[in-house]
């Protein structure tokens, strides 16, 4: 029983500590992992995942998702 109520509040403690867009936002790409350069556009951030990052996590998922590129959407499709 003491084993079990530790794994539990270890898989709590983890849960806990990411972030939404890391755990809901699919793989991260070499797109979002990227800083752009100078005269490279700008990445766009998931509006959705940093408001659940601040209301859920308070703030702390942002360190992750940031960190991770998690936050930032993919690159945009071409009309080729």
């Amino acid at each position: 029983m003491k084993n079990l109520s530790k794994i539990i509040m270890l898989a709590v403690m983890l849960f806990y500590m990411t972030s939404c867009a890391t755990i809901v936002g699919g793989k991260v790409t070499t797109y979002q992992k990227t800083k752009p350069v100078a005269g490279q556009p700008h990445r766009d951030v998931k509006i959705g995942a940093l408001l659940c990052d601040v209301f859920f996590w308070g703030g702390a998922g942002l360190i992750v998702d940031f960190a991770t590129g998690a936050i930032y959407k993919d690159a945009p499709k071409s009309n080729k």
